[in-house]
């Protein structure tokens, strides 16, 4: 039986010119895709944002894009902000604020899911480990990159942490009592805005813990685990707040 058969040269042309155009594009597929407000794309890796303008390296060189004329990135999360999240998630702040800083100094401004949320984070990592004027910077510098709706909810309840913080009850009462009063008209509320109900719930559950309105701080957390769910941190702490309520005030939401 005749196993092997010949290519004519035109069959190798063909194959060769097959191959090589897989590869190309498959390293097209790999790159970072930016596209402006005039439509225009570009394709190369996207290794920072600096002074307004997001660089990209494209071959041996690097040019620079104007921050502000930029519609949309495709770009994957560096493998820092996986780390440091899930360092965040597990309670270890500490460990989280190496990575998290990295990316959200880096990338502060880039319109993508992951570069916002890094930036945000790093807030909220500031204040998990008590250091209130370092998270109030990286709140008000996440409001001026992301001032959208999302962006200000989410710097509201980061301001909000830092007057609770403080023991500055009313102020934060203030910023928050809006955004839950929002959140219960929302059904399905939008991906930007939902972790930020998560913890305004659960801060808002520990204001009223501290005022020793229990039932109205059990109700709070219980909302935080059961409805707004969206932020792992802040269900884990009203979690526990509300095992802890029911055990030593032995309080129940009516």
């Amino acid at each position: 039986m005749k196993l092997r058969r010949s290519f004519s040269s035109q069959q190798l042309i063909f194959a060769l010119g097959l191959s090589l155009s897989l590869a190309a594009l498959t390293g097209a597929h790999g790159q970072d895709r930016l596209v402006t407000r005039t439509n225009q794309v570009q394709q190369g890796k996207i290794v920072g944002v600096s002074n307004g303008t997001v660089q990209i390296q494209i071959g041996a060189g690097t040019i620079g894009i104007p921050l502000a004329s930029v519609h949309s990135v495709a770009m994957e999360a560096p493998a820092e902000f996986a780390t440091g999240k899930a360092a965040y998630e597990a309670g270890d702040s500490a460990k989280a604020l190496a990575s998290i800083k990295t990316v959200a100094e880096k990338f502060r401004g880039l319109p993508t899911p992951w570069a916002q949320e890094a930036a945000g984070l790093l807030g909220d990592i500031y204040v998990a480990l008590n250091k209130l004027p370092e998270a109030e910077a990286a709140y008000v510098a996440f409001q001026k990159a992301y001032g959208g709706a999302g962006g200000s909810i989410q710097t509201d309840v980061g301001l909000a942490r830092i007057a609770f913080s403080k023991k500055e009850y009313a102020k934060a009462k203030e910023k928050l009592e809006p955004i839950t009063a929002k959140a219960l008209e929302e059904k399905n509320p939008a991906p930007a805005a939902a972790a930020s109900y998560s913890q305004a719930f659960f801060t808002l559950g520990q204001i009223q813990e501290a005022e020793q309105d229990y039932v109205s701080a059990l109700e709070n957390y219980l909302r935080t685990v059961t409805l707004f769910y969206h932020d792992k941190v802040a269900v884990a702490g009203a979690k526990e707040r509300a095992d802890a309520l029911r055990k030593t005030h032995q309080v129940s939401v009516p």
